[in-house]
């Protein structure tokens, strides 16, 4: 069914303009709003009966033998390839690396569907024998077609000016991909292989590494997230998993019980923490030998360099982080007083502070208030949302016991100019809706990307790619906010802020442990579980308040983050970056949303066409700076003064409503000049 809805922003939106954390939360009971956004066009509305909640792959291939028969027609099409282009590029000409680029590419394409359907049917199930052969097929082809095509690599990454000058002039074909070759090769001429048998070795390293990730998000599924059974005060038996976990965090009223359930798996992940760190040292030797066989100082510098960043950028963001920890403490105590507890434990700090916390959140309510959210953006937005929850793009509902790998993903399907695959474990929570929108806003990029630019262009840096994601959360939390009564916008802000401790502390934080565990397996050789537990604790100390009453032990909560497996390191601080652009580019979108997106979607749809810090300074006139982080904690210090305002307006004897409480409070909000 179709709606005209009617554009309004109103004081409160502006107001409330900021969100939530990172992939996670968002709010509760969301008052129907009969009046949401945009003027001028039909907003189709989600169908409740066209909902799916699962995947169906088989737009990837009909059946698994299907997959293995591509494996087999792929290696033959890698060997090829070789073949075919070995002896043209010893008189390499423009005409010869044109052919060589499209045949890449489609190779890639094909490739990349292959992929997908292993890691994502691994995904749902880390125990499945087929899946895990698939998967590991695909990659040791990646590592062969590497090996077969390194004479390319080598030869356009030592290419002087003139020799590129006079290949454009070959070919006007490759005008096209000059961006392309700019990224992938030529500003890499001095971090290159430098024959076939170094080119070799790396891809055996890089095999290695993707051995090793596999292993680890296996054994966190099976192992390390599985912490045992609690008592929990009523008698019942509490099985501790990766899900559960956070279900009793975020909703059980009982302190008593969340401090076993936090206990449980705080000395389970100690228990692990040898098992992880043998394998965490050997592939924080893997990344930083390759790195160095390319003439880097380590894989820090070499991630660095491919984001376009220096460590002058993410040493001041880390600095601004922790000198300005003190900002939450107002939260902490608010916290503290609406929990009516004299000290904070950090079992203590998910707790939903709706009232009911024990409440879910059905997946079709969370879909609707999103969709909502969607109203103030460009028409897209909306197209793109149904495509994906009613053409099961989106896998949605946990299952540890089946062998389904906790946390949430979306894969891009850029190869098939499709809707993502968006991997989830809803479980009704806050947190899970505001998961759901924060995927969401990966699959609306890579949609807008894939249908706006060549194949190879779709792609991004991970900080940018995640500020989709981020920005989405904002949407979502604003409008929850502005619809919903003031105990319920008392919990999305409480929440909000809460996330901005995770985006601005946490965040950062590993990335700084996977640094100095690198440096520390360096100089030692491995680590042991122990002296991981040291570093994450050291390091934590940082970054965390003090006013919170943390166990004395050394912590092993590194054990579980799967991002520190990934073969692309330093993953992490990307959040926190992202979040940053994010409270910029919300500021200018309540200022003129029209101009906004207009901007916003030729940002989103540019994919790698100019460099990230030519998309930022062309779109929004923003550059990454320790001003930037700045701003985001002063919108933080902001948010919280906001909450207490909120809160005391709620319960005040002349309680005013939402709208007037708040417009009275948000006069002066956006002075703050974010991003300038």
């Amino acid at each position: 069914m179709k709606q005209k809805i009617v554009t309004r922003f109103t004081i409160l939106g502006m107001l409330l303009l900021f969100a939530f954390f990172s992939g996670f939360s968002a709010p509760c009971d969301i008052a129907e709003a009969s009046e949401i956004v945009v003027e001028g066009y039909e907003f189709e509305e989600l169908d409740p009966d066209e909902i799916t909640t699962e995947w169906n792959e088989s737009y990837l291939f009909s059946s698994r033998d299907a997959s293995l028969e591509e494996l087999e027609s792929l290696k033959q099409r890698s060997a090829e390839i070789g073949e075919n282009y070995r002896p043209e590029f010893e008189n390499l000409s423009g005409p010869v690396l044109l052919s060589y680029l499209e045949a890449e590419k489609e190779f890639s394409r094909s490739f990349e569907i292959l992929y997908i359907y292993g890691y994502t049917g691994l995904s749902k199930n880390v125990n499945e024998p087929f899946f895990s052969s698939l998967l590991a097929g695909a990659q040791d082809l990646a590592t062969e077609h590497g090996k077969a095509t390194s004479f390319a690599t080598i030869k356009l990454t030592s290419l002087s000016t003139d020799e590129w000058g006079q290949l454009f002039s070959e070919e006007p074909g490759l005008e096209e991909y000059r961006t392309y070759l700019e990224d992938a090769y030529i500003r890499f001429a001095e971090h290159r292989p430098k024959d076939e048998a170094q080119a070799a070795y790396l891809a055996d390293i890089g095999n290695q590494g993707l051995k090793l990730r596999t292993e680890a998000f296996s054994k966190i599924t099976n192992n390390v997230t599985r912490a045992g059974n609690i008592t929990l005060e009523n008698g019942e038996e509490y099985a501790v998993n990766s899900q559960s976990y956070y279900t009793l965090l975020s909703t059980d009223l009982n302190r008593a019980n969340r401090e076993k359930c936090y206990d449980q798996r705080f000395y389970h992940l100690i228990e692990e923490s040898d098992s992880m760190a043998a394998l965490y040292s050997e592939k924080a030797k893997l990344d930083d030998l390759a790195a160095r066989e390319l003439d880097y100082t380590d894989s820090y510098e070499s991630c660095l360099y491919a984001l376009y960043f220096t460590e002058v950028q993410v040493d001041e963001m880390n600095t601004v982080f922790k000198e300005r920890k003190g900002v939450f403490e107002g939260y902490n105590d608010f916290r503290k007083t609406k929990l009516g507890l004299e000290t904070l434990k950090p079992c203590d700090l998910s707790l939903q502070l709706t009232g009911q916390s024990g409440e879910e959140y059905a997946y079709e309510d969370a879909l609707n208030g999103i969709q909502k959210s969607y109203a103030g953006m460009d028409p897209r937005f909306n197209e793109i949302f149904l495509m994906m929850v009613t053409g099961n793009f989106i896998d949605v509902y946990p299952a540890p016991e089946n062998g389904k790998q906790p946390g949430g993903y979306c894969y891009e399907l850029r190869a098939l100019q499709a809707p993502a695959l968006v991997f989830l474990n809803y479980n009704g929570l806050i947190a899970d809706q505001k998961a759901l929108t924060h995927e969401l806003g990966h699959g609306i990029h890579f949609y807008l990307m894939g249908q706006s630019v060549d194949y190879l262009y779709c792609s991004a840096p991970v900080y940018e790619m995640e500020v989709p994601s981020t920005f989405n959360e904002e949407l979502f939390v604003d409008y929850v906010v502005e619809n919903s009564d003031q105990d319920t916008a008392v919990a999305v802000l409480a929440q909000h802020v809460g996330e901005y401790q995770n985006y601005f502390g946490f965040q950062p934080m590993i990335t700084e442990f996977e640094w100095k565990a690198h440096q520390l397996c360096a100089e030692n050789g491995n680590a042991s579980g122990a002296e991981l537990n040291a570093l994450w604790t050291e390091l934590f100390k940082e970054y965390r308040s003090d006013s919170i009453e943390y166990h004395a032990e050394d912590s092993a909560e590194w054990t579980y983050i799967n991002h520190i497996y990934l073969t692309n390191n330093y993953y992490t601080f990307n959040y926190a970056v992202s979040k940053a652009i994010t409270l910029a580019l919300f500021k200018q979108y309540k200022e003129d949303p029209e101009t906004f997106n207009e901007n916003y979607i030729a940002y989103l749809s540019a994919g790698s066409t100019m460099t990230p810090e030519e998309k930022l300074e062309k779109y929004f006139g923003i550059e990454i700076n320790r001003q930037l982080f700045e701003d985001a904690m002063d919108v933080v210090e902001l948010r919280i003064q906001q909450l207490e305002e909120l809160d005391r307006e709620a319960n005040s004897p002349e309680t005013k409503s939402a709208v007037e409480s708040l417009n009275v409070y948000s006069g002066s909000f956006w002075k703050v000049p974010v991003g300038e």
